[in-house]
Formats: C-alpha cells, sequence, structure tokens
C-alpha cells in the first residue's frame, strides 16, 4: 500500500452548507457516502469550537473506521475546512486490494499544510470582486429569493487550486 492520501475536501460554510466538495480517487463515485461523512463532522466542530479560539487547527475530529480520518479547520469568519484521508492509501502495483498491512497514523501536523493552502485559496477567493459570500448563503425560500442561485462555489481558480491541493499532498511535506 502507499501513505495515506486525502479522499475528499470539503468547503463548509458558517450555516453549515456546503460550498465546495472535491472527491479524489479512487472515491469520485462515493458523493452520498462523503456528504454523510462530511455532515457528521458539523456537531464535532460546534463542540470544539465551543472549547477553542477561532481559526484553529482542530486536529482529527471523527475516525470512521481504520481506514478514514476527519481533520477540521475553522475560520475566524465561520467557514469549515474538512480533510477526509484515507489511511491505507491506493494499493501499490502488484499489492493486492484487501492488504493487511499496518496503517500508520499521521501526526497533526501533517495536514496543517493542507490547512494553510485551503485557507490562502479561500482569502484569494474573497478578494475577487465578483465573488460575494453572501450569495452562497442559503435563505428561508420566499418569494423574492432566487431559485437558481447556486450555493456551491462555482469559481475555477478555487475549484482547481482545490483539486491541487488534495493531489500533491503527502504526509510531511512543509508547503502546498
Amino acid at each position: 500500500m502507499t501513505g495515506p492520501i486525502i479522499a475528499c475536501i470539503g468547503v463548509i460554510g458558517k450555516a453549515d452548507n456546503p460550498l465546495h466538495v472535491s472527491l479524489f480517487p479512487p472515491y469520485q463515485n462515493s458523493t452520498i457516502e462523503f456528504s454523510f461523512l462530511l455532515n457528521s463532522c458539523l456537531d464535532i466542530f460546534e463542540i470544539r469550537q465551543k472549547q477553542t479560539s477561532i481559526d484553529q487547527d482542530l486536529g482529527l475530529l471523527h475516525a470512521m473506521d481504520e481506514r478514514l480520518a476527519a481533520y477540521g479547520w475553522l475560520t475566524t469568519t465561520g467557514v469549515k475546512f474538512l480533510v477526509i484521508v484515507n489511511l491505507g492509501g491506493q494499493p501499490a502495483v502488484g499489492c493486492e486490494a484487501h492488504s493487511t498491512a499496518a496503517i500508520a497514523g499521521l501526526k497533526d501536523s501533517d495536514l496543517k499544510p493542507v490547512f494553510r493552502a485551503l485557507q490562502s485559496a479561500y482569502i484569494q477567493l474573497l478578494q475577487n470582486p465578483f465573488y460575494s459570500p453572501d450569495d452562497h448563503i442559503p435563505v428561508g425560500k420566499t418569494a423574492t429569493a432566487p431559485t437558481s442561485m447556486s450555493l456551491q462555489i462555482t469559481n475555477q481558480k478555487f475549484i482547481t487550486t482545490v483539486r491541487q491541493i488534495g493531489e500533491t499532498w503527502t504526509p510531511g511535506i512543509n508547503t502546498i
């Protein structure tokens, strides 16, 4: 088996609405599973937020099983970054998929470069004069509320940067 890989990166708005979700191989078709996993972490964010100052690396939030673990970061604006890591990685060429190789845990510092890079990408998005974060806050259904408004981030530069972060990260990397 190779080392740990990122399976999913989620950007969750201050109203707990998903702003962006990227799934990485081999999980591209696991949208429902990862939506559930991301949602299950929101309660943990709420509990930890009361115990720490804001703009914090909250570390390991939830270990789903022996292979998937969720890590979180909370910004000063209330936006949450979630990274779900496959601790076993992908099978290496010549290895069986059901290998019983021991899975090494991650240190809290292993994901800091990911969260810093995500925060930098989000800050750059906020500096874009054509991006309005208030457009991505869910509103109650009213007669004047636009029904076609997407609550997802559609900025291609941001989406590409998030994909690059997820694809290039490896444990021990200092910057992304």
